[in-house]
């Protein structure tokens, strides 16, 4: 039973390989900072009517197809750190060297005080050294959210790390960004960004767990608890775009699940289609990506 589930995961989360939008018909341009004018990189791009999108590369381009369904659509941008633009594009030619300006959010990072109190460090999500069987892999500008949940109800301060298993197939050594959201979407979903600083990192290699140092963010942990997700992204000068359903090619590390609880936690998100709940289990155990925090446990 256990082969027929991880075989349907797999085949449902497989995504495209890496493409180069067609000459004819093109969308392309550049998303930069609308005070600055340097490049936003790995920047999320979609055509709302479409359900496409693309990710900005390291030097913040784009390229993708232009709107087939309707006469116009509007091209969203979606960069941490920053307000949401959206673009109003015609169908029909092609628009090439296209300027989005974004506006910088500002952000107050604060530090949590304890008066009167110890700070202890508390460990939160998976608790395993042993992965389950299967793995979880994406494409560039999808993410994986695992809910770490503050389930003894302990009073919390700032996030100290995050921790992910990576797989020892793949690329483990690639790039990934790391995200943070608070748990207020549709249906508890990762929405707000609680880091939102560009947290790109890479692991010395695979086949075990890997901890990034998010002490310098000052973070404050939510009460309740909080996602953590790995975000694949594209590095270089290549770029990528979900128009084109070619072949699969294996991109990136692979992060291993775990089956330790019997709750879905685990959240992913495709470029042009949102967040979606995964609910895949085994034996009453649900499907989770093996994720864990650390964080400043405050005692009275």
């Amino acid at each position: 039973m256990l082969k027929r589930v991880l075989a349907l995961f797999t085949f449902v989360m497989v995504f495209p390989t890496l493409s180069f939008a067609q000459e004819n018909n093109k969308l392309s341009g550049r998303v930069v900072d609308s005070k600055t004018k340097e490049p936003i990189p790995f920047a999320s791009i979609q055509l709302k009517e479409e359900q496409t999108g693309a990710l900005t590369n390291e030097y913040g381009f784009f390229q993708m197809a232009m709107p087939e369904k309707n006469a116009q659509d509007s091209l969203l941008v979606l960069a941490l750190g920053y307000f949401r633009k959206a673009v109003v594009i015609k169908k029909g030619g092609n628009m090439t060297d296209l300027i989005v300006e974004v506006p910088k959010r500002v952000v107050e990072l604060g530090n949590v005080t304890v008066k009167g109190g110890k700070v202890k460090d508390l460990s939160l999500g998976s608790k395993g050294n042993t992965p389950g069987e299967g793995m979880i892999q994406g494409m560039p500008g999808q993410q994986y959210a695992f809910y770490v949940k503050n389930e003894k109800g302990k009073k919390l301060g700032n996030i100290r790390s995050a921790s992910f298993y990576i797989g020892e197939n793949g690329f483990p050594r690639e790039p990934f960004r790391v995200r943070i959201y608070k748990a207020d979407g549709n249906y508890n979903s990762p929405n707000t960004d609680l880091l939102t600083e560009n947290v790109v990192v890479s692991a010395p290699g695979g086949g075990q767990w890997y901890t990034v140092d998010l002490t310098p963010y000052n973070i404050e942990a939510p009460g309740e608890g909080f996602y953590v997700a790995m975000e694949w992204i594209v590095s270089g000068d290549k770029f990528y775009t979900t128009n084109f359903m070619d072949t699969y090619t294996p991109y990136g590390q692979i992060m291993r699940p775990t089956f330790e609880f019997k709750e879905s936690r685990t959240w992913s998100y495709s470029l042009g289609k949102g967040w979606s709940l995964i609910t895949l289990a085994n034996n009453g155990m649900r499907y989770n990506a093996m994720i864990k925090a650390e964080v400043d446990m405050i005692k009275d």
